[in-house]
C-alpha cells in the first residue's frame, strides 16, 4: 500500500493486497517469531506523517464497507486481537474503528474466567459474544488465550477440571485441532475470523511500561503483575510461535502486525480489516420494480408538501448543482 490514494478499486485492492502480503502467517509454515517477524518493520513508510494519511484513508475505507456490510446483513466478521502487556490492542481499536458506526461494532475482552464460565467447555465464552450478520466483532484478547496464558502458566488448567486423560503436550495439539476447526465452521456458516497478532519487542515493551509509571494520567494502565508476567517472556514468544505455526490457516489466517511503531501498527490492522471486508464485498441491497414504483409515489407526495418558494425536493437539487460544477 504505497503512499497516496489508488485511482480504481481494484488498483487499491491490490496494494493493499500487496502491503499486507509480508504480515501473514503462511498455512503450514513453521513459526520462530524473532527470526520471522521484525517488530520494527514499516514496509518503506517514511515516518509517522506520511502514516497518518495511509490510516485516514483505511479509516474511510472501512467505514464505507462497514456500511455495506450492516446493509448487506449476510457476512459477519470476527477480528481477533492477540498481543502481550502494552502491545497497542486498545488503541489499535480506538483508532482503526474511529470512523465506523458503533452500532456495527462490538467489543468483548476476556479477563480471568468466572465460576459459571469455568463450568462450561473453553470455548463457550468466546461463542457467546460471536457478531451477528452485519457487524464486526472485535475480540480484545481472544480463544487463544486457551493456548497461551494457560500453556504459560499450566496451573491455570486445574481450574478447568479437565479429564486426566486430556492432559500433557496433546492437549495443545488437540486444542489447536478444535480451535482450527471451530473457526472453519464459522467461516463455512457466513462468519469471517481475521487474526492479528500485535508483535512488540521486548525493548519496547520496557518502554512503555516505564512511559506508564512516568506519567501520571498514565499510571492507571500500570500493574506489577505485568511485569511478572514480563518474566516469562521467552515462554510466551515460544508459546506464540507454535500458535501462529498451528493454526495459521487457509480459512482464518494469522496476520503478524509489527507494533513497536503504534502508528504503523494501526495502519496494518487497517489493511488486514480493509482486505477483508473487500474481499466479502458486501452490496446494499438493491429493490424491486413494485417497491421501487411505492418509492416513486411517496416521492410525489413528499414534495407536493414543499412550502412556497422551496424546492420539491431540495436533495436533488443540491446534488444536481455538484454534478454541474463538477463538468
Amino acid at each position: 500500500m504505497r503512499e497516496g490514494p489508488a485511482r480504481t478499486p481494484d488498483e487499491q485492492a491490490e496494494r493493499i493486497a500487496e502491503f499486507i502480503a509480508p504480515l501473514k502467517v503462511r498455512p503450514g509454515a513453521k513459526v520462530h517469531l524473532a527470526d520471522d517477524f521484525d517488530p520494527a518493520y514499516r514496509a518503506g513508510v517514511k515516518n509517522k506523517k506520511a502514516g497518518r494519511e495511509l490510516l485516514r484513508t483505511g479509516v474511510e475505507l472501512l467505514a464505507d464497507y462497514q456500511r455495506r456490510l450492516a446493509a448487506d446483513g449476510a457476512t459477519g466478521v470476527l477480528l481477533c486481537l492477540q498481543a502481550l502487556d502494552a502491545g497497542g490492542k486498545d488503541g489499535t481499536i480506538r483508532h482503526v474503528m474511529s470512523g465506523v458506526n458503533p452500532q456495527g461494532v462490538r467489543v468483548a475482552g476476556f479477563k480471568v474466567p468466572s465460576a459459571d464460565e469455568l463450568g462450561h467447555d473453553y470455548l463457550w465464552r468466546y461463542a457467546r459474544n460471536l457478531p451477528h450478520r452485519g457487524e464486526i466483532g472485535i475480540f480484545n484478547r481472544s480463544h487463544y488465550e486457551e493456548v497461551l496464558v494457560v500453556r504459560v502458566h499450566p496451573e491455570l488448567l486445574s481450574r478447568q477440571r479437565l479429564p486426566d486423560t486430556t492432559t500433557g503436550r496433546k492437549l495443545w495439539r488437540r486444542r489447536y485441532r478444535e480451535i482450527n476447526d471451530w473457526e472453519r465452521y464459522l467461516t463455512e456458516n457466513g462468519f469471517r475470523v481475521v487474526k492479528l497478532f500485535l508483535n512488540l519487542s521486548k525493548e519496547e515493551q520496557r518502554v512503555r511500561f516505564l512511559k506508564r509509571i512516568d506519567l501520571p494520567d498514565h499510571n492507571w494502565k500500570f500493574s506489577a503483575a505485568d511485569v511478572r508476567e514480563r518474566g516469562c517472556w521467552d515462554a510466551y514468544q515460544s508459546a506464540f510461535s507454535e500458535m501462529l505455526s498451528a493454526t495459521s490457516t487457509t480459512w482464518a489466517p494469522w496476520y503478524v502486525i509489527p507494533a513497536d511503531r503504534k502508528w504503523f501498527a494501526r495502519i496494518c490492522a487497517a489493511a488486514v480489516l480493509a482486505h477483508t471486508l473487500i474481499d466479502i464485498d458486501p452490496r446494499y441491497p438493491e429493490i424491486d420494480d413494485k417497491s421501487r414504483g411505492e418509492l416513486a409515489r411517496e416521492k410525489k407526495k413528499l414534495e407536493r408538501e414543499a412550502p412556497a418558494g422551496s424546492a420539491a425536493d431540495p436533495y436533488a437539487a443540491g446534488h444536481g448543482r455538484d454534478r454541474r460544477r463538477k463538468r
